[in-house]
């Protein structure tokens, strides 16, 4: 997920009660909740297609995650014990109590990344397998209000912070609106809902009502949260099964073999799902309502023959090892079919794009040379 629900996750653990575990807690908090995307990092060291090979990788693992949750505490830890002989003053950490609160915050951050349908690897360094969640969309500006909110209702105790928070809500209004002008409808929805919600926790701030629960406010938006993801879990099961049924509908009739399918969410609607379904010849992508019926689908062929022999030779190419090591559902498209001299291979990650559209790391184009007939 993104960094600012990672960080939102993180703060709101910590005001939940971690906090009383040691100073500095919340900061510690802060900073294992998001120090898995460090891996970011690897694009200075390659290119866009190196940070795909990596990203969500060690960092995001079981190995990576208990790392984390020890180097952040022994480094707060080691800073605190040097500032304080410096100083002359004495040392606060309860180092115990940090611990403890890493380690919630940094398995918190490949949870919810989990949850999603780009997944995560958590068993590296022994297995590179992707688990995928296909639950909640990349960005979800839900979970933004429901934990902004709590945050809000909790530390906005000042002049400068109930500021900071004021900018923070223009900011992610702005990028609604302006996400809402696309003429998404279910984009539309979730912007009413997301001023409504600023409102009534306005509302809630300036009668002071927020004071009668305290730390409450985090651990209900936690369990908000978490009822939000069983319920999206529900919407899932039904959406998955009319996927299965349609994919199934889809190869019958051709005398293909189904093998596979994933429905996963879309920005800011729980009800619609992007579909992709794999079958022994070819794979489909379509939409699914899980209060309706499917969207027609588009087809996607495998290659066979001279194409997949040229496909074959694309896949030495570097930047396409890394797309296929990450794709979930790799589709390859020859440009021209009738290959005369030199042709391109489209590789694409049906989840995101389709061959031959440009979309960042998710297709590359690789050129090769015909083989000698």
């Amino acid at each position: 997920m993104d960094n600012l629900a990672h960080s939102l996750v993180g703060l709101t653990s910590a005001k939940a009660g971690l906090d009383r575990l040691s100073p500095y807690a919340t900061i510690v908090c802060l900073a294992s909740a998001n120090a898995a995307d460090a891996d970011f990092l690897t694009l200075f060291f390659g290119d866009r297609w190196t940070l795909l090979q990596h990203h969500r990788g060690i960092t995001h693992s079981i190995v990576g995650t208990i790392a984390i949750g020890l180097f952040i505490p022994v480094l707060v830890f080691a800073i605190e014990r040097i500032v304080a002989k410096l100083r002359n003053h004495k040392a606060k950490i309860r180092f115990r109590g940090l611990l403890i609160a890493s380690f919630i915050a940094a398995a918190t951050h490949p949870l919810m990344d989990w949850t999603n349908n780009y997944g995560v690897r958590p068993l590296l360094p022994w297995s590179g397998r992707w688990f995928y969640g296909d639950l909640v969309f990349i960005v979800d500006p839900y979970i933004w209000l429901v934990l902004g909110g709590a945050m809000f209702l909790i530390t906005s105790n000042g002049k400068a912070k109930t500021i900071a928070w004021s900018l923070f809500a223009i900011f992610v209004t702005a990028l609604m609106v302006l996400a809402s002008r696309s003429g998404s409808g279910a984009v539309k929805a979730a912007l009413a809902v997301w001023v409504t919600g600023l409102a009534l926790l306005t509302s809630l701030r300036a009668f002071g009502l927020h004071k009668r629960f305290g730390r409450a406010c985090a651990v209900i938006a936690l369990i908000l949260v978490g009822s939000y993801w069983g319920a999206l879990a529900l919407i899932h099961h039904t959406a998955y099964s009319n996927a299965v049924s349609f994919a199934n509908d889809l190869a019958k009739p051709r005398g293909e073999q189904f093998i596979r399918v994933a429905a996963m969410p879309t920005l800011a609607t729980p009800f619609t799902w992007q579909c992709v379904a794999e079958t022994d010849r070819a794979m489909y992508r379509f939409v699914v309502n899980a209060r309706g019926g499917p969207s027609p689908a588009n087809r996607y062929e495998k290659l066979t023959g001279q194409g997949a022999q040229l496909v074959s030779l694309a896949e030495r190419d570097r930047r396409a090892q890394a797309l296929l090591g990450f794709a979930r559902f790799p589709i390859e498209r020859v440009d021209p079919e009738n290959c005369i001299g030199q042709a391109f291979v489209q590789f694409a990650d049906l989840r995101y794009t389709e061959p031959g559209t440009s979309r960042g790391n998710f297709s590359v184009n690789v050129p090769v040379d015909c083989p000698s007939k």
